[in-house]
């Protein structure tokens, strides 16, 4: 379906998760650019009115703008469905998957694509239990992005720590094996690679404030890295997307390349941000891209999963 301007866009950005500031920008940045393309565009902060609100407006195509719970988990994307509007980014079930960050490395380890090991501990564990190798360890919650919750953990005196506060943004957590080497992100638009991207974080961790306050990470666009491990890398961004079905849209692949040149994917970002320190606006910069024309890009890809009743 080609959406031509004039056509009604609702920007479904805010919402009600733990990442809503991260939303906000977000869907305003989108939704002045899809303005300078023409198309008539609402704003709509999302609350648990929203399909009443698309209904009212008349609303013809969704551009998901939302970050973390009830907005890339598949719950937006499900009622989207109902509706019958097509909405950016990747369905139902491949949002929910890539969401659960356990479920995630259970497809992408049945397709023999490098993870890190990890535990899922529970409240009444009475010994928790670590990924083999030991420390340094990554304690997250399953189902939160932008690192909210994310802590670095180098002994064991400070786990216990790190499970309560990871908790607070998610019931179930996970500890992960911190794999020492180069951050890298991959961004994938409709099953193609962009350019990669090397991250160095200024305190050395990509946590919530280095993700999202200028001057706390420098990004290296394209990653310098020689060209069989670029390729290598990028290949494997997209097997990791094809894997968790997220076959239209813009996804972003986040990787850990260890000492020997081993990419391990870390996690798959069903909704990357938009904001001005945001790596898919960036990425698409390096490739000859403005964002007026990534914003189209990923519009023109909007769809269902289920055919029109």
């Amino acid at each position: 379906m080609k959406f031509t301007p004039g056509t009604r866009v609702g920007v479904l950005y805010g919402g009600l998760s733990a990442e809503r500031e991260v939303s906000l920008k977000s869907g305003k940045a989108v939704g002045l650019a899809l303005q300078e393309l023409g198309f008539m565009v609402s704003l709509i902060d999302v609350d648990r009115d929203v399909f009443a609100r698309l209904k009212e407006a008349k609303i013809e195509v969704a551009f998901i703008a939302l970050h973390g719970a009830y907005g890339e988990d598949g719950t937006i994307q499900g009622g989207l469905e109902y509706l019958q509007i097509p909405y950016t980014g990747p369905g139902v079930m491949a949002s929910s998957i890539a969401m659960n960050k356990v479920m995630t490395k259970r497809i992408l380890l049945s397709h023999e694509i490098l993870t890190p090991d990890y535990t899922v501990p529970v409240i009444s564990d009475t010994e928790v239990a670590v990924p083999p190798g030991g420390y340094p360890l990554v304690v997250k919650p399953v189902a939160e992005g932008s690192s909210l919750g994310m802590s670095i953990v180098t002994d064991a005196a400070d786990l216990e720590p790190a499970l309560i506060n990871a908790r607070e943004f998610s019931r179930q957590v996970m500890i992960e094996s911190y794999i020492p080497g180069i951050e890298l992100t991959a961004a994938v638009l409709h099953g193609e690679s962009l350019p990669l991207i090397e991250i160095r974080a200024r305190g050395g961790v990509y946590d919530y404030q280095a993700k999202y306050t200028k001057g706390f990470s420098e990004y290296l666009v394209p990653a310098p890295l020689d060209e069989s491990t670029a390729h290598h890398v990028k290949d494997l961004a997209i097997a990791s997307a094809r894997a968790l079905g997220c076959d239209r849209g813009a996804v972003r692949v986040d990787f850990r390349l260890d000492m020997a040149n081993r990419p391990y994917v870390i996690e798959i970002n069903t909704v990357p941000g938009m904001t001005e320190t945001s790596l898919l606006p960036q990425a698409a910069a390096a490739d000859g891209m403005d964002f007026e024309t990534l914003i189209d890009r990923i519009l023109q890809g909007a769809g269902l999963d289920l055919a029109t009743l």
